[in-house]
């Protein structure tokens, strides 16, 4: 059949045709302000598993069942799947669009001339039909470079919601055995006070003390208690978060009991020579946003210019007698030529837009990388303040400590009266509590830390 190598051959001819590509070639920001981009865009599609340097095997758990289960997360894998099948369509939209038919025609009177009465008329059709756009100006290739940037950034969004849901979790587990220690420690408050007020009691009936000193427990014992419910909302609130991030009943959430908050064994170290900006996928989202916002404008430019498309038919087409021969031999090629020449107007309006958005998404990016550099530094800095804190409350709850020990002492050698002893139990009481919220303060500023980083620090 040499009529088909002449069809074939056009269509490689008008492939030869595809080779401009209108529209600005993308290249990534170099800078933004003060900041140095040149190696911004290194997408991280595996997330490193920061949480295990606590050593807390309960806080593992529940993560692990968050990154398998959670809605946010599940939702934005499916993302990822939709947006590389969007990919996977404009790859094959450089190809030609073929179809395989087969197709049997019977009629009887076809027309209303005289001739045709009591005619019956038979037919076959089989073959091949295909299409192709040659992509003259590049509409094709910068439209496969939008759903490419597209389709990158889906993962990068996906990255970054299991980042933000393991940093969840873990604020959330913190809260939650934050509230556990601090509702033990207002127990042990309570019973103290309470135990004090039984003495205060015997030395009123003897006669040794006053109303006022009964006055000043009782206060105490009432504050104690008005704090307790709120900790147990603290406690519940924090399971309920667990829970609805672990997508699971909150009465099915089992957590184990150990009151403890988890602790490094040494300080963060953040890496002088390491640019963590690198690390962070909402960067390499917002850069993926910009790609695919630029190869936009190139699509729209694309249509300046004329298209030009190739659809044709090889196969047979039938004789009456339905017979399939060379005789029946059937091939056909149509170049189309088609031109926006009289819609000039909306062209360039669609182009326009593609640049504003462009602009909008460059803005967006480098707003990203700012807000990046001040939460990194903000995170760092509180996560440094709040070590001092925390060596600062656990100095004075020692020494609270040791004043109590001394006021006890004195108390029992009759050199105090017991309201002195009581000022001494009630700093202990005080200091207990507030080491409590400083130390879940101090746990949650780490993960700040390790949020901001993207999980990629070191101790």
């Amino acid at each position: 059949m040499n009529k088909s190598r002449l069809y074939f051959s056009a269509m490689i001819l008008s492939s030869l045709l595809s080779a401009c590509a209108v529209g600005p070639d993308y290249q990534p920001p170099q800078q933004v302000l003060n900041v140095d981009m040149k190696e911004s865009y290194q997408p991280v599609f595996s997330l490193s598993a920061w949480w295990d340097q606590f050593n807390d095997d309960q806080l593992s758990a529940l993560i692990a069942q968050a990154l398998a289960k959670n809605r946010s997360i599940v939702e934005a894998a499916a993302n990822v799947d939709r947006a590389y099948a969007v990919f996977s369509g404009a790859q094959a939209d450089h190809y030609p669009d073929g179809t395989l038919s087969a197709e049997y025609q019977a009629s009887r009177n076809a027309s209303i001339l005289s001739q045709d009465d009591g005619i019956t008329m038979r037919g076959f059709t089989q073959g091949l039909s295909l299409s192709w756009d040659t992509d003259l100006f590049g509409k094709l290739q910068r439209a496969t470079e939008a759903a490419n940037a597209r389709a990158e950034q889906a993962k990068l969004l996906w990255q970054d919601a299991r980042l933000q849901i393991v940093s969840q979790v873990a604020r959330s587990y913190g809260q939650y055995r934050g509230a556990q220690l601090r509702l033990i420690y207002a127990e042990i408050n309570l019973q103290f006070l309470l135990q004090s007020k039984e003495i205060i009691e015997a030395q009123m009936n003897a006669g040794s003390a006053t109303r006022l000193e009964m006055a000043q427990i009782d206060t105490q014992i009432y504050r104690v208690k008005t704090d307790i419910p709120a900790i147990r909302i603290a406690s519940e609130t924090a399971k309920g978060t667990l829970a609805a991030l672990l997508a699971t009943p909150v009465q099915a959430l089992q957590i184990n009991s150990s009151a403890s908050l988890p602790r490094l064994n040494q300080p963060i170290v953040i890496a002088s020579n390491s640019n963590y900006l690198n690390f962070r996928p909402d960067i390499a989202s917002a850069e993926r946003n910009l790609a695919a916002s630029t190869a936009q404008i190139g699509i729209n430019k694309a249509d300046l210019y004329p298209s030009l498309s190739v659809s044709g038919f090889l196969g047979f087409i039938s004789s009456p007698g339905l017979a399939l021969n060379s005789a029946s031999e059937s091939w056909n090629i149509t170049p189309t030529i088609q031109w926006s020449g009289l819609n000039l107007g909306a062209v360039k309006a669609r182009i326009k837009m593609a640049e504003a958005d462009a602009d909008i998404a460059m803005a967006q990016y480098e707003q990203t990388v700012i807000n990046a550099v001040n939460q990194m530094q903000l995170s760092l800095n509180h996560y440094q303040l709040s070590r001092e804190q925390l060596a600062n409350a656990e100095r004075q709850f020692a020494s609270s400590q040791q004043a109590v020990s001394i006021s006890r002492s004195q108390y029992k050698a009759g050199t105090i009266d017991f309201l002195l002893l009581l000022d001494s139990e009630r700093e202990l009481l005080t200091s207990r509590d507030q080491l409590a919220q400083i130390e879940l303060a101090h746990y949650l500023r780490m993960v700040d830390v390790y949020r901001e980083f993207s999980g990629a620090l070191t101790i």
